[in-house]
Formats: C-alpha cells, structure tokens, sequence
C-alpha cells in the first residue's frame, strides 16, 4: 500500500500545515465551471476563496449597487450563491430545494418581533424585520425563484454538512435554521420541538435532495465537506462536547457513505485538516471553536492542489505571476463569519 495508507507515514512524519496526498479528486472542477455553493458557516471561507482564485461561483441574489460589503454580509449577500443564509442540516438543504421547485410547502413561516416581520426560514437575512407578512412573503417567492434557477444552472454544488439538531414545527415537519425565540419568533413547544437528526435521515435526505436536482439538473456533481466548527450550545440534554462529537460524526459517516456509493459525489477532508487531533488545536481560535484564518489556508491549499488553480482577481490585473498551489490562500486575519448558532451563547448562563 502507498504511503498515504500507513499512520507513522501518512501523519506521523507529515506536518498538519502540509498534508500530503490527503485528498484526492473524484473528478474535475474547473475555473470554468458554474459553482453552487451551500451549508454551514464555514462554507462561507470555501466560496470566498473560490470567488478570490476567479472560479465562477453562482451568485443568483447580488448586492443592491451602492450597498458596502461589510454591510452587505449581514443582510444575507454574498455569502452562498443565493440568499438563504446557512443551512445546518440536510433537512433544511433538502425542504429549501423542494419549495423551490413547488413540491414542499413549509408552515409557520412568518415570525414577529415587536412590529416587525421575518422569513422564519431565514430570519437572518433582514435583521430588521420587515414591514408585513405581504412583503416576507414577496421577498421569499423572489428567493425562491432564485434559487431553482441556482439549481439548475449548476455544474457543481458544494455543500458543507454543518449539524445534526435543528428545530421542527410539529404538524407539518418544517424545520427552522434557529429555534423561535433568538432572531425572532416565540417559543411554543407545543408547536415547535427540538430534532436531533440521525444518521439514516441525514443520508435519505441528501439522496433526495440529489434526485430532485438531477431530474431537472442530469450533469450536476456534488462536493461535500464537514464543517469543523463546533456547537455553540445543545439543546440535547448531553455535555455540549459529546454532542459535538455525535453530530460531526453522523455527519462524516453520512459524507463518506453518500461518497462511496455516488459517482457524482466527492469528499473533500477540510474536516479531517481542521478537527483531527494531528492538527493539536492549531487552527483554532482561542475559543476552540472559531477556525483561524491558517487552518482556512491549509484546507484551500490541499483543495487547490486537485483542482485546477485560476489566478486571484487581484493578481490577474497585476504583472505578477499567477501563485502556486502551496500559496494560493495565504492566511489573513480572521474572518467574520455570519452565524446565527454563535448567537446562542448570549443564552449562556
């Protein structure tokens, strides 16, 4: 067996800040290919740096002319190919792909804050509110068109597994990137209940979500990764730690069976380079939870050194040369991400 498949050669001797033969592509992405980017937080560091390296990362919903980038994050744009936010779980990638193509209608969907109002299936992206159910309800079916249109234009859709525990409407199975209460809404358990996803419903969901997609979409190919990033809090009743590893691990195992098992399905290990204990902590934060700006270095490096490399916009205008694999994502400060999740600490008693 190569050296790849041995501990002491493969991890032993190798230095976490340089994988070596860690991944390899199942298939091609191109520069050139139309890229459809979805999932947790961290996803948002994989299509910024796709958009940085001149791939042709979908943006179905871009920002208003005039409106500042920073600005910009917070209202939804920019950070994934369409403006649904993060989607943590399967169930949410695969009820949004549903309603978008008229087959799910979800229940409960306008929530309110004082006199404002908010698309329950992405409170975040107005974090004002709006004025009416009327206008939530325009803005969404303008999102939704969107977003079908994103489907089936993609060559490629990238999605980050995030977490296993969303919040369920009860009669119908909706489910809602936060539970009711931390962006808006009330809490009712008697209408909404906490769902912690298992291993057999995380893997159905995704093969239905491929299908849908295929049928309208046939060329499609999907890439998955793991996000790394740990809970915020638990509403399972479990240490917060072991709730992590359950939810990471249920996802990692349904990432690498969907991997084994689809043709059109690769894996790429930006879990394994961030959260395996190799990396001994090193591209974290000091709250053991954030990613630092090295280890989103490290991932994006070990990415491009299967994938085909474009130069950066800002080099391409530039005289000098297009970098290599081995600097193509040097490590800047940290990034902000924008998470509703890491809200959930202001809970913290």
């Amino acid at each position: 067996m190569p050296s790849r498949s041995y501990w002491r050669l493969g991890v032993t001797e190798q230095h976490p800040t340089a994988p070596v033969d860690l991944y390899r592509k199942k298939f091609a992405i191109k520069p050139s290919d139309q890229i459809a980017t979805a999932g947790s937080c961290f996803a948002q560091h994989i299509a910024k740096h796709l958009r940085l390296h001149n791939y042709q990362v979908i943006d179905k919903e871009p920002k208003p002319l005039g409106l500042a980038e920073a600005e910009a994050s917070k209202y939804g744009y920019g950070l994934y190919s369409a403006r649904y936010g993060n989607l943590y779980t399967t169930r949410q990638l695969l009820q949004l792909t549903l309603e978008a193509f008229g087959e799910f209608e979800p229940a409960n969907v306008v929530w309110t804050k004082k006199d404002r109002f908010f698309d329950a299936l992405r409170p975040s992206v107005e974090p004002n509110g709006l004025a009416s159910e009327r206008e939530v309800a325009l803005h969404r079916a303008s999102h939704l068109r969107h977003v079908a249109d994103m489907l089936t234009s993609a060559d490629i859709i990238i999605f980050t597994l995030g977490l296993t525990e969303t919040w369920e409407h009860v009669a119908s199975g909706t489910v809602y990137p936060t539970a009711p209460g931390v962006i808006a809404g009330r809490h009712d358990p008697e209408t909404v209940r906490f769902r912690n996803l298992t291993h057999s419903e995380c893997l159905s969901d995704f093969l239905k979500f491929r299908e849908a997609v295929k049928q309208r979409n046939p060329r499609v190919k999907f890439l998955l990764t793991v996000s790394p990033v740990p809970l915020t809090a638990t509403a399972g009743g479990e240490h917060v730690l072991a709730a992590t590893l359950y939810s990471k691990s249920v996802l990692r195992g349904v990432a690498g069976e969907l991997a084994q098992t689809c043709a059109d399905i690769d894996y790429f290990p930006s879990y394994e380079i961030i959260a395996s204990h190799p990396a001994r902590g090193f591209f974290y934060e000091g709250n053991l939870r954030s990613v630092a700006a090295a280890g989103v270095s490290v991932v994006m490096k070990t990415f491009f050194e299967q994938h085909a490399l474009a130069a950066p916009k800002a080099e391409a205008r530039s005289s000098k040369p297009a970098p290599s694999p081995a600097t193509a994502a040097p490590p800047k400060k940290h990034e902000e991400l924008v998470c509703e999740e890491a809200m959930l600490e202001a809970f913290a008693q």
